[in-house]
């Protein structure tokens, strides 16, 4: 995989854990190991102004996917092709503070916002209650897991 994680904000992230959950969740599900993702943290401006350009929406917003290829998950027996996922923005001031209201760790409240990222760029939405317990589903199993597995934290 080539995942690029850039932290343009000025919040101390780890990038190398985030790198670590994003293999993690694309090996999971089934994303070709050539495809492309860019994860880029920036402080809530920077956000706020994407938030407005691209969902008409005041304020920043805590994390943003932007898909390219359209790429699906794929199987075991047939991973999606190689091609360019996308690019999903965080902000990690956003992370903190619901972080905070969640009662866990600022970095935990990253890797779930990095997993909601990659799942949307993979087709997955949460508009619709049935979508949403798909969605909130998957992403809580590839964070259980992902945590289980990473003897690095």
């Amino acid at each position: 995989m080539s995942i690029e994680v850039a932290n343009e904000s000025a919040v101390e992230v780890d990038e190398a854990t985030i790198q670590r959950l994003a293999t993690f969740a694309l090996d999971q599900m089934h994303v070709h190991p050539e495809a492309e993702l860019a994860i880029v943290f920036v402080d809530e401006a920077a956000m706020e102004q994407l938030h407005v350009q691209w969902m008409d929406e005041p304020g920043p917003t805590d994390v943003l996917s932007f898909p390219m290829d359209e790429l699906r998950p794929g199987t075991e027996d047939e991973p999606t092709p190689a091609g360019l996922l996308g690019d999903i923005v965080v902000c990690p001031q956003v992370a903190v503070a619901q972080a905070a209201t969640a009662g866990h760790s600022p970095l935990d409240e990253m890797l779930l916002l990095t997993c909601h990222g990659i799942l949307h760029l993979l087709g997955f939405d949460h508009a619709e209650p049935d979508d949403e317990r798909e969605m909130f589903g998957l992403q809580r199993e590839i964070l259980a897991a992902f945590a289980a597995s990473d003897t690095s934290r």
